[in-house]
């Protein structure tokens, strides 16, 4: 049974309509219009033909002209279940279609304002004089044109029912789509906040057994340091979907205050030297004083995750005794941060998707939920910066390279334009 819409009609985007209506009243020379199903027209109507062109000029489709009055008759009679009407006024044929979306119905499209048969002078006349025309100027144009014979009729018809079917069909797919992505955006949010309170207490409980216990055993304070250590993963993977969840419904913001580069890069540093040094990884930073210089007007705690999960990850793809570096290089427009290893690559067919969400390295050491760059990249964005990374293939290393606006552009309004390279 269809279902008449009571108020989605106001939510329905009639623009959408507009030039797909228009193509077909030009190709077919129909007057074409659109109704929601209270009634109101919303598109046209569309003029195509001189006739059509000259009755636009009388008051047949004005809101209180008798062509109005008819349309809206016949969209009140699909409002209540008539799925389609054709009528005739004063042997002009007025044809309509419903429109429907996932069994609501929520317009009409009206087409036609065609003569059924040739006319003659003295119709012409008992017509003009109900729309405030001369008869003889309505003659001169009906009788230049063909009749809408039946055949033609059910050409056009059936042409605008596939139109309007697709254009439905389009629209359902893009509502289903819109509603599986707020879905999957709420349940990521609320499943990682779920998550994070547990694992918090979790973390707690085995700091405070570490700091209490006295004289444990070796094997039992051996399962509590890795307990610890897997508890902080699992709550470094959760924040990263808290994280992601921000980004995906667009709620992520950052909190700019006046900070020095240097900072933010020894702090990040701090957080990753351990990993290098367990893996004899030569980690080197150039300049010498960490950018102490520079001065940002940036969220120096977001920074710092970005630049400490691109410095953790090529520790990570890198293998024993290779070799990590952080560069930097400013001017008055900005300043460009590049993160270089000599670890195992990525191919050229994978670096189009690296900065995708659940992106993970398919080769050895891949672990986590492929979501740091991701977050990284829209860090870096809502500083009005933008992140590259390249790479020569296969166990060739690879860069990623920041561009952030200095503190004096960002404070005049521009970010400069990016340059081309960094010195190696």
């Amino acid at each position: 049974m269809i279902r008449i819409a009571e108020t989605d009609f106001n939510q329905v985007d009639w623009n959408e309509w507009r030039t797909p209506l228009l193509q077909f009243s030009l190709a077919s020379g129909l007057v074409v219009s659109a109704y929601d199903i209270a009634g109101a027209r919303q598109i046209g109507p569309l003029l195509s033909t001189r006739t059509a062109r000259f009755l636009g000029t009388s008051s047949l489709w004005r809101d209180d002209g008798p062509g109005a009055a008819i349309e809206r008759h016949i969209v009140a009679a699909m409002a209540a279940g008539q799925d389609e009407a054709d009528e005739l006024f004063h042997g002009m044929r007025i044809c309509s279609l419903p429109l429907t979306r996932a069994g609501v119905r929520y317009g009409a499209l009206l087409f036609g304002w065609c003569m059924r048969d040739f006319s003659s002078p003295m119709a012409c006349e008992q017509l003009a004089a109900l729309i405030d025309v001369p008869g003889h100027a309505l003659w001169n144009e009906v009788r230049l044109e063909s009749p809408l014979t039946d055949a033609r009729l059910a050409t056009y018809r059936e042409l605008l029912r596939t139109l309007a079917s697709s254009l439905d069909r389009q629209r359902d797919t893009i509502d289903e789509l819109n509603r599986v992505s707020r879905t999957r955006d709420v349940f990521l949010a609320t499943v990682s906040h779920e998550m994070r309170t547990p694992l918090s207490a979790l973390s707690m409980r085995v700091d405070l057994l570490l700091h209490t216990l006295q004289d444990m055993p070796p094997a039992l304070q051996a399962s509590l340091l890795a307990m610890r250590v897997h508890v902080r993963q699992e709550a470094a993977m959760v924040e990263d979907l808290i994280d992601a969840a921000r980004t995906l419904t667009g709620t992520m913001s950052i909190a700019r205050v006046p900070v020095s580069l240097g900072r933010i890069v020894r702090d990040a540093v701090s957080t990753i030297e351990t990993n290098a040094n367990e893996k004899r990884i030569v980690f080197s930073v150039m300049p010498a004083n960490y950018g102490d210089h520079i001065e940002l007007e940036a969220d120096p705690r977001r920074l710092q995750q970005v630049l400490w999960n691109l410095m953790l990850n090529a520790i990570k793809f890198t293998p024993p005794g290779g070799s990590v570096g952080l560069n930097i290089a400013s001017d008055f427009d900005g300043v460009q941060i590049r993160v270089h290893d000599s670890g195992q690559g990525i191919a050229p067919e994978d670096l189009p998707h690296v900065f995708g969400a659940f992106t993970l390295q398919s080769h050895a050491n891949a672990s986590g939920l492929g979501l740091g760059l991701y977050i990284a990249r829209r860090i870096v964005e809502l500083h009005g910066g933008a992140i590259t990374v390249s790479s020569a293939g296969k166990d060739q290393g690879t860069s990623f390279t920041i561009y952030l606006p200095s503190r004096q552009a960002a404070l005049l309004g521009h970010s400069g334009a990016l340059p081309p390279s960094l010195p190696a």
